[in-house]
């Protein structure tokens, strides 16, 4: 095992994959000679060449559309949006080209393409530079999106993104970056659609994804030593395709279960968790699915204003107690 930090991990496995496949090749603006704005590319330029780190101009629209063109004829390229949110620029090329080109050429051709990207916020980025929109390609058949929380699923999932055959969108989260975590020496490629149980537990089912998830384990370790409570937790891992099976099965066990997300509630990734478990778990719960998610508002630059916003580690401790008390639970 090797105690990595969260850009470390991302950093490592891009190196080996470059190492590993030369069709392998990295593009987004400045990840070649500056590094990239969080480094996750630093020293990848020296070692390689730029004919595989691709410093890009400013147009997500434009090198997103070369990278799908590269990927058809036979290379693999791994594209860095500096933010989800300039994601929207490439929109057309992610939804109507890379998502598609396999289903509308009749299985003939594949788009082995990853599109790495950080959202979230905290870090007072402003309203436009610090949203989630994960759900905008969650929604899309034919695109993968995987959202790891630790430094170890984001290397085994990086490298299952970049060795599979169908686009994967590959979200990163600005708070994660700094985080430390083991990663074993021999780690493998990631199952992408499987989610993990991070904690057992009798009590209730958390769920969560990216940061939220990290938020999630947090407190059900605190509640567990505090008050005695058992908390399962499920790190999602993967939005596309999603883990219905491992959702269902603990909330069969557990009875009850509360949802955390960093992007909106209405119409968010907690929605669709609600109904697989109303599809597939109605008869077992015990109270309501509750759900987390952050302020119905565009996230203020403010400081105080931007955390009161974001959904906290209280949020998700008062959700789990209403939840218990919902269901008459007693220590």
């Amino acid at each position: 095992m090797t105690v990595l930090t969260y850009r470390q991990a991302l950093n490592q496995t891009l190196r080996s994959e470059l190492q590993r496949d030369q069709n392998v090749l990295l593009m987004g603006e400045e990840i070649g000679i500056f590094d990239g704005s969080y480094k996750i590319t630093a020293g990848l330029l020296e070692e390689f060449g730029p004919r595989r780190v691709v410093d890009t101009p400013i147009a997500e629209e434009g090198f997103t559309g070369a990278a799908i063109g590269a990927a058809m004829l036979g290379l693999r390229p791994v594209v860095e949006l500096m933010t989800i949110n300039f994601s929207l620029l490439a929109l057309d090329q992610i939804v109507n080209h890379a998502a598609k080109i396999h289903g509308m050429f009749g299985g003939q051709m594949s788009v082995p393409l990853v599109i790495r990207t950080p959202g979230g916020g905290g870090q007072q980025l402003g309203a436009s530079h610090s949203q989630n929109v994960e759900l905008y390609y969650a929604f899309v058949p034919g695109l993968k999106v995987v959202a790891p929380s630790t430094p170890a699923d984001a290397r085994a999932l990086l490298m299952a993104a970049i060795r599979d055959d169908d686009p994967v969108l590959f979200l990163e989260n600005l708070a994660l970056y700094n985080t430390r975590g083991e990663v074993p020496d021999d780690i493998a490629p990631a199952e992408i659609g499987k989610a993990r149980i991070t904690r057992a537990g009798t009590n209730l089912t958390l769920i969560g994804y990216s940061r939220m998830a990290t938020v999630a384990l947090r407190a059900a370790e605190q509640l567990a030593a505090d008050e005695g409570i058992d908390i399962e937790v499920i790190d999602l891992r993967s939005l596309r395709p999603l883990d219905r099976e491992t959702i269902v099965e603990s909330v069969r066990r557990t009875h009850a279960a509360v949802m955390l997300e960093d992007d909106w509630l209405t119409y968010g990734i907690g929605a669709e968790i609600a109904a697989t478990i109303s599809d597939g778990a109605f008869d077992h719960l015990d109270a309501p699915v509750r759900r987390v998610a952050m302020a119905e508002v565009p996230l203020p630059y403010s400081k105080p204003l931007e955390s009161a916003a974001l959904p906290s580690y209280d949020d998700v401790v008062r959700a789990v107690r209403e939840t218990l008390a919902a269901i008459g639970y007693r220590r």
